[in-house]
């Protein structure tokens, strides 16, 4: 064995259970008691929960092109002390993920660093430009996910016929819901009119759509309904938008909504129709939020907001939150992660479910301090996180030994 994780609570979405968890190889072995550890690194995991480490659907570290927000290196310091180990970032860097070298050289990067398993998207236009989609048919040799995130693909022709490559080459199209020729109008209209558009293409097309940061009532019931007929369509939804609302003056994109928008978000999640949590971290610097720039930096706060609303206030099971923020995401991507299972990556991260701890942005290990919710409580910390059984982070209170 390379890592013993004795007396936690292990919870994941199929089960709740109190033991040790044993890993060799990077992967679970086996879970229980029955074994000599003598010689073997153990973490007394005493009072805390072990889950499945977290898998982010929506990430931006913001490299190459734009380091003085952030780097492969600090996101992925940041993404581990949330207790994420898998991101799937974003590719509206500069230069643009349009091209298999810059695709690799992320992955790549990011493997060199060790902390995080990155799944790099490729752009659907080149350069997000929205004029053509000549570089797909190389870019999906190296990537099974593409889009323009940042903004929506306005041309529909140039969206189907994405579709039809990405449906041929077994790739998932993720959606940016925005008709930009709404923007300056109204922003609900905007991702309305964008979700509607790409559910009838991926039912045309038969291409797998997954609708990224989904954050008004009325896309999320389109979308459930397409979940009902049986299209291949997939969702996330955000910390902040299920944490925030139109009164929160704060500037993101897609914006915060109302209150009954966030009523029917969650309500949503509780009825299994939300996938995944997609964090949408997006560090800026503080002259660039000044400017008008929109995003917040999530990664490390997602847990404790998530747990609070929809475990403490709306009484999901803990069973429930990790299936949306670990098992579905991973299938998502199509990653053997997600399960405190023999055979699954020994990726864990133990919580501190009863923890109470106020968000204090100057505290993140990301570059961006951005965040809206300073001083407000999260309930539930992350004490630790293992990536394929190393400890890639401790916080402030040693649990090994």
């Amino acid at each position: 064995m390379d890592l013993i994780i004795k007396n936690v609570k292990i919870v994941d979405a199929k089960k709740t259970v109190d033991g040790d968890i044993a890993i060799k190889d990077g992967r679970i072995q086996k879970l229980g008691s029955e074994w000599d550890p003598k010689g073997i690194q153990q973490i007394d995991g005493k009072g805390l929960t072990a889950m499945p480490a977290f898998v982010d659907t929506h990430t931006h570290f913001r490299e190459p092109g734009y380091e003085e927000k952030e780097t492969i290196e600090s996101g992925s310091m940041a993404a581990v002390k949330g207790g994420y180990t898998t991101v799937l970032l974003m590719g509206n860097t500069n230069p643009t993920a349009s091209t298999k070298e810059l695709v690799l050289w992320v992955q790549e990067k990011s493997q060199q660093i060790g902390l995080v398993d990155a799944v790099q998207c490729g752009t659907i236009t080149e350069n997000l430009a929205g004029e053509s989609i000549q570089h797909l048919p190389e870019l999906l040799t190296v990537t099974r996910f593409i889009t323009d995130d940042g903004k929506g693909v306005m041309n529909d022709r140039l969206a189907y016929e994405a579709m039809l490559l990405a449906k041929k080459n077994n790739a998932t199209v993720i959606s940016h819901g925005e008709n930009q020729y709404f923007s300056d109008k109204d922003m609900r209209l905007a991702e309305n009119l964008m979700t509607y558009r790409d559910i009838e293409l991926a039912r045309l097309t038969g291409c797998r759509l997954h609708m990224a940061h989904v954050s008004t009532k009325e896309a999320i019931k389109r979308i459930i309904e397409a979940k009902k007929e049986g299209l291949p369509v997939t969702c996330e939804v955000t910390p902040h938008h299920i944490f925030g609302d139109s009164t929160t003056s704060y500037r993101v994109n897609p914006p915060l909504r109302e209150p009954e928008d966030v009523k029917a978000l969650i309500q949503a999640i509780k009825e299994g129709y939300v996938d995944a949590i997609g964090t949408d971290h997006a560090p800026h610097t503080q002259s660039d939020k000044e400017k008008g720039s929109p995003g917040i930096s999530s990664i490390e706060t997602s847990f404790g907001i998530c747990h609070r609303v929809l475990v403490r206030e709306n009484k999901m099971t803990l069973n429930a939150l990790s299936a949306i923020m670990s098992e579905r995401p991973a299938k998502l991507i199509g990653i053997k992660k997600g399960l405190i299972e023999p055979g699954y990556a020994g990726d864990i991260v133990l919580v501190d479910e009863n923890r109470c701890e106020a968000i204090d942005p100057d505290k993140f290990v990301s570059k961006g301090k951005n965040s809206p919710f300073k001083g407000m409580a999260t309930y539930g910390k992350v004490m630790m996180t293992v990536k394929a059984g190393k400890v890639v982070y401790q916080g402030e209170n040693d649990v090994s030994r």
